[in-house]
């Protein structure tokens, strides 16, 4: 098919139009993309350059590649990109008005209440309060052949997110049932069919949806009395120097919102991780060398710092695969990037999972190498929008130090109990049609270790 542009540039501008090519009415190339991102992002990259356009999931889309380009949406200087009109029509039905769905002044507002929940005592304290519960989790594992890494982490991270982010104790019923809603309501925001279907994605993150809701509303009146050490009530309580507070409709919507992008993100990292270090199971017993010179069972909050082979490993796995593939963004006025047109109206996406996978910034972009981060190279720092798995700008996760302090404890718990081998053939088949993950949940030999602390 031959290539066309998304609009012509104002005359005199001296813009460049976006080229692509549409392919068919709303389908476009979107399920090339779902299957294949890497190999359609450099297949257009190759084509068009950094700034190209076509359908995707409904929507005339323009994708623009690499950290330049990244660095002008996300930045936004000139505040042509809003946030929320363009998340909102992926995940906004279940996600309502969560945090990362506002923008400018209403945005900035909510994150300075919100931040009152990520200060360095508040990210102790979490720390402290998990502690237990990882160790409770991890020891609850047998271990043996087939075991599923992906499904035990996210079965942990969700026990985790209710505790320290709730501070509420579930049965087993419960906590598999709100799982559920989580997956149901994540998995929606990628539909096919955007309406209610009985039995289809939409229909199921709808009703995902109204069960968190009732969930979060009927342990609220408590967290408002009582406080506590988790995040939940940390909302609850939490006040700006001018005397600002959530009402319970911010509180339960930043809750769902907050529980989601806490235990998904969280579970693909230690995921892919857990992939790595068993391809390549010199980083893994490189890092439990070091976890086990601290000392420690339970790593302290000080004790962050010294990982930094766990460290090195997180980052590049991050790079590998970013839990959040695509950051979207709607342009509210006419503007451009790099060089090209953007109408109005456009949706933007910078593509995280693809951008990390570069050749003309990265070296060996295929080629898991946490040694990339170590001090002596940080290739990272050839663009600051190099490496963007939590985003940037106004935008960028505020929780990015409590996902890596989480990262971290587990991790350091898991090695100092167990070591996990795959065959030597064995590649993970990765699920890209939502967030990505491993379709057989990344199978592996897991065998307890000896003489733990």
């Amino acid at each position: 098919m031959a290539a066309s542009i998304l609009a012509p540039p104002p005359p005199g501008s001296g813009l460049k139009p976006v080229p692509g090519v549409p392919g068919l009415p709303f389908i476009g190339n979107t399920l090339q993309v779902m299957r294949d991102p890497f190999g359609q992002a450099r297949k257009r990259y190759e084509q068009y350059g950094p700034v190209s356009w076509g359908w995707l999931l409904g929507q005339r889309t323009v994708t623009v590649q690499g950290p330049e380009a990244a660095e002008t949406v996300l930045v936004n200087r000139d505040k042509a990109f809003a946030n929320g009109p363009a998340w909102s029509y992926f995940i906004g039905p279940f996600f309502h008005r969560g945090i990362m769905l506002l923008d400018f002044d209403e945005h900035l507002h909510h994150r300075r209440i919100m931040q009152q929940a990520f200060t360095r005592d508040r990210l102790r304290a979490y720390m402290e309060r998990m502690a237990p519960s990882i160790a409770a989790g991890l020891d609850a594992w047998e271990p043996g052949r087939g075991f599923t890494v992906y499904d035990h982490v996210k079965q942990l991270t969700l026990d985790l997110a209710t505790d320290v982010f709730m501070g509420v104790e579930l049965d087993r019923a419960e906590a598999d049932r709100i799982n559920g809603a989580f997956i149901d309501a994540v998995r929606a925001g990628t539909a096919y069919v955007r309406f209610s279907v009985p039995g289809l994605r939409w229909h199921k993150g709808m009703r995902a949806r109204k069960a968190l809701e009732e969930f979060f509303y009927r342990h609220l009146p408590a967290k408002r009395r009582d406080g506590g050490d988790d995040l939940f009530a940390a909302l609850c309580q939490a006040e700006t120097d001018d005397g600002h507070r959530f009402t319970d409709e911010d509180v339960v919507n930043h809750m769902i919102f907050a529980l989601m992008a806490a235990h998904d993100t969280t579970t693909i990292t230690l995921t892919t991780m857990a992939y790595y270090m068993a391809k390549y199971p010199e980083w893994q017993d490189r890092a439990r060398e070091q976890s086990r010179a601290l000392g420690k069972p339970v790593p302290g909050f000080a004790d962050l710092d010294a990982m930094t082979t766990i460290d090195m490993v997180m980052k590049e796995s991050l790079r590998m695969v970013a839990p959040v593939p695509a950051l979207p963004r709607r342009a509210v006025k006419d503007t451009s990037v790099l060089g090209h047109h953007i109408p109005a109206g456009s949706l933007v996406v910078v593509p995280l999972l693809t951008n990390h996978h570069m050749a003309e910034w990265w070296p060996e972009p295929e080629r898991f190498d946490p040694e990339r981060f170590s001090p002596e190279r940080r290739e990272d720092r050839v663009h600051r929008f190099a490496w963007a798995p939590f985003g940037g700008g106004a935008h960028k996760c505020i929780g990015l130090h409590f996902a890596g302090m989480q990262v971290k404890s587990i991790m350091h718990q898991l090695l100092l109990r167990y070591g996990w081998s795959v065959p030597g053939r064995y590649e993970w088949p990765l699920d890209t049609t939502s967030l990505p993950s491993p379709k057989d949940g990344l199978p592996v030999h897991l065998y307890r270790l000896e003489g733990t602390l």
